[in-house]
């Protein structure tokens, strides 16, 4: 687009932007891949996935004819799939115009790095995913996270209302996602939810989620917490005292290992994360347990009071483990704020799809 002044509504309706539209870059009879960082990445891998196609996610870098290819690259075998080639392209050609994204033909596994045979080439399941709403639940974050799914995404989502858990068949889903929110629940569904994620569930939880899963045995957690004295604290400073303590929105720099599953996608090694709790957990001594850590002196819009200031360095905004045949994964803020933070959208989108590449 050229940024001049436009001095007529004629020239003004020329430069108006359009979407892009994705292609077929060399057609193929053998194999197609494409870049897992495009944004819209995760709609063409459902709606392939949905159609019964079978695709592949490479867990390391490679290159192929000149082309680079990055962590999360994602492989299409045009053999021993449900359809034939001719309707796999035309499959391929259709969703690639309709998402923007490029898909890269190729007839030769040969490669430099992991080759398509490889097991470094793991295969992919279609994610069903539930959302818990209702009594207690934050709105504002379930509505964030539907509209990426269903709107921008169109990947189904179910919403199960919280208040009769209990009463669902969990075992429709292989993903259950709770944002902030106050949970309840009794014995017997609390037992439900860890069975299902011992089974084999996928659950992921945001913000205030994570102490109510802590509490519950869920997942096993440690928090840095430093907190302000409030010994000579006077009854006229309550509300002065304690609001400065909130993190309320600010945005932090945190540091990102690229090679890890939850970050497939990114290319720098450093990504700006919203942040509006005051929920700091402690790193690992194992460093590939803290693929997202926060950087030394992190702060790069905002407010943050000294304290929090003191507990955020040597904190992990994510943390995810495994639970029988499950996963339990954690966001300590929302990915998805207001849906405008478009750059940690990915985030959660890794850990649906990304789940069982996971240690």
């Amino acid at each position: 687009m050229n940024f001049t002044t436009f001095k007529s509504k004629k020239n003004y309706k020329k430069a108006q932007l359009k979407k892009p539209e994705g292609k077929i870059v060399s057609k193929s009879d053998y194999a197609y891949v494409f870049p897992w960082h495009d944004y819209y990445a995760p709609k063409v891998l459902y709606k392939l996935l949905d159609k019964g196609i079978r695709v592949k996610v490479g867990t390391e870098p490679f290159s192929i004819r000149g082309k680079n290819f990055d962590y999360g690259s994602l492989l299409i075998h045009l053999k021993n799939q449900k359809y034939s080639i001719s309707e796999i392209n035309n499959i391929i050609d259709s969703i690639s115009k309709e998402s923007g994204v490029n898909f890269y033909g190729f007839s030769s596994s040969t490669t430099k790095g992991i080759d398509f045979g490889s097991n470094k080439f793991q295969n992919l399941t279609k994610p069903n995913i539930a959302l818990v709403v209702g009594d207690g639940v934050n709105s504002y974050d379930a509505g964030e996270i539907w509209h990426l799914m269903d709107t921008r995404f169109e990947i189904p989502i179910t919403k199960i209302k919280s208040s009769i858990l209990y009463n669902y068949d969990l075992s429709k889903y292989n993903t259950i996602i709770m944002v902030n929110g106050a949970y309840n629940y009794d014995n017997k569904t609390i037992d439900k939810l860890k069975n299902w994620i011992n089974s084999g569930g996928n659950l992921i939880g945001f913000r205030n989620t994570i102490e109510w899963l802590n509490k519950n045995n869920f997942i096993k957690l440690s928090y840095n917490k430093n907190l302000a004295s409030t010994k000579d604290l006077k009854f006229k400073d309550i509300r002065n005292h304690f609001g400065s303590q909130l993190t309320s929105g600010a945005i932090f720099n945190a540091e990102l290992d690229i090679s890890h599953p939850i970050n497939f996608g990114f290319i720098d090694e450093s990504l700006a994360m919203f942040r509006n709790t005051n929920i700091y957990i402690k790193n690992d001594s194992i460093g590939y347990n803290n693929p997202i850590k926060y950087a030394k002196s992190p702060l790069l819009s905002g407010y943050i009071s000294k304290q929090n200031s003191k507990s955020i360095e040597n904190s992990r905004p994510f943390v995810s483990k495994r639970s029988g045949k499950g996963r339990v994964s954690v966001f300590t803020d929302n990915t998805n704020f207001r849906g405008f933070w478009y750059g940690t959208n990915k985030l959660l989108l890794n850990a649906i799809f990304f789940d069982s590449l996971m240690f």
